[in-house]
């Protein structure tokens, strides 16, 4: 076993892994950081990665040997080729010199391997004053129902052809969301229900897919979707109606619980702040 849990455990500010992702933190275990390790020899998907459902390989994997664990920090750095290239060096340890020696190492790493960016990932505790990146959110399906909204909201499948032929164009111009991605991802028929809010018969928001899977513990989990209402049909309550309509879907299929990450002060940020849900920590990228 590389890792020491004893080490590792009170450096984890915030239940993220590298490559991975937040997780349960029911499901942070040191058998967690020691499958990614594993996965970087294969450049295999692990079970439960959540990027498994779309298919091919994956693409980031843990630069094993570059790896810093010690008693009061542990650096894990990562590379993926995508593009041209990214390094990212995940700094848990409480002291804030982490940053630097995480910096310092993301920009040689960078350079060995012929790549243009380097990031450090830096998780922080829930109760960190003045935050910014990522807030991770948990939603628990176990304490409580989720109704289903009444609103313009439904599978996107259910609605008319003629209304389900605007979807394309919703998802270009939303393309910097993700939907252009989900929409490639729909029409090769490789992905979960989408829900699709409607008005005047065109399509102006979506949220999905809306897939449950199992955890590292085996516990079911929904899935993050992307999700999305254009800019002109927002304010109207729209992104409610499809969270919620996510939210009923997910508790209906037996999900235990959904993990979210939102942009701090972010429009999806309040959303789920306003319905409750708990906030785990956050995550903040530095670009080196």
């Amino acid at each position: 076993m590389f890792f020491r849990w004893d080490w590792l455990r009170p450096q984890l500010t915030a239940p993220i892994v590298p490559t991975l992702g937040p997780v349960h933190p029911d499901a942070l275990s040191v058998g967690i950081f020691e499958d990614i390790l594993r996965a970087a020899d294969t450049g295999a998907f692990l079970p439960y990665d959540k990027d498994r459902r779309w298919g091919g390989e994956k693409d980031e994997k843990v630069l094993r040997e570059d790896v810093v664990h010690q008693r009061e920090r542990t650096l894990i750095p990562t590379l993926m080729r995508r593009g041209r290239g990214t390094v990212k060096v995940f700094a848990y340890g409480l002291p804030d010199s982490v940053v630097d020696e995480a910096t310092e190492l993301a920009a040689k790493l960078a350079a060995r391997h012929n790549v243009v960016k380097a990031r450090v990932v830096r998780p922080l505790g829930p109760e960190t004053a003045h935050p910014r990146g990522t807030r991770i959110q948990l939603k628990n399906f176990t304490t409580g129902p989720c109704p289903a909204p009444d609103g313009p909201v439904r599978r996107a499948t259910d609605w008319p052809t003629a209304v389900q032929e605007t979807f394309a164009p919703f998802a270009e111009a939303m393309a910097g969301e993700g939907l252009a991605f989900l929409h490639t991802r729909m029409q090769a028929g490789r992905c979960g229900p989408v829900l699709a809010a409607v008005i005047t018969d065109r399509v102006v928001g979506a949220i999905g897919p809306i897939d449950v899977r199992p955890d590292a513990i085996g516990r079911p989990q929904l899935m993050p979707q992307y999700f999305a209402v254009l800019p002109h049909a927002r304010g109207q309550g729209l992104g409610n109606l499809l969270w919620r309509a996510a939210m009923h879907w997910g508790q209906s299929h037996g999900a235990a619980y959904q993990l979210l990450q939102t942009e701090v002060g972010g429009a999806s940020d309040k959303l789920c702040q306003s319905e409750g849900l708990i906030s785990l920590g956050f995550s903040h990228t530095t670009h080196v």
